[in-house]
């Protein structure tokens, strides 16, 4: 994320008033852009292949609960806020319109809830979920020719 992407503002905010002053958590931006970019169609996962993997394996642990912010980086200034995320799309979906539709419905969530400017949401497509992919290992003993 460039430096001038957080940078501070002499502006007031809805954080800041005569009694006191509000301080948002990089987790709680975090959560709420990765609950954002998984509402958005098109999106089948976030996060690398590492990421995924902790994450599958996180889910299989009994009383353990989904990580949200699974592919999300965030940086957080005292009234802007910077998004990176990372994601597996959904083949067939339109990347640039599916970028379009992430970076609204972040962008909405975040100064909605937490009253920061989002200066920018950065999109890194890792990969194309393919629907014949998830039997892929049911295959691996067969041969490709008869």
């Amino acid at each position: 994320m460039s430096e001038k992407a957080v940078a501070k503002t002499t502006t007031s905010s809805d954080l800041d008033s005569t009694q006191g002053r509000t301080s948002i958590a990089d987790t709680v931006v975090s959560k709420i852009a990765g609950i954002a970019t998984r509402e958005v169609s098109g999106v089948y996962a976030l996060g690398g292949n590492t990421a995924r993997a902790v994450g599958a394996i996180r889910e299989r642990i009994p009383g353990s609960s989904t990580n949200h912010s699974q592919g999300i980086s965030v940086e957080v200034g005292e009234k802007e806020a910077a998004i990176d995320i990372q994601l597996v799309a959904e083949y067939g979906v339109s990347i640039a319109d599916l970028a379009n539709g992430i970076r609204t419905n972040v962008i909405n969530a975040v100064e909605r809830m937490v009253g920061l400017n989002v200066v920018e949401v950065n999109i890194e497509v890792q990969d194309i979920h393919i629907e014949s992919d998830e039997g892929a290992d049911d295959t691996a003993g067969e041969p490709r020719v008869q």
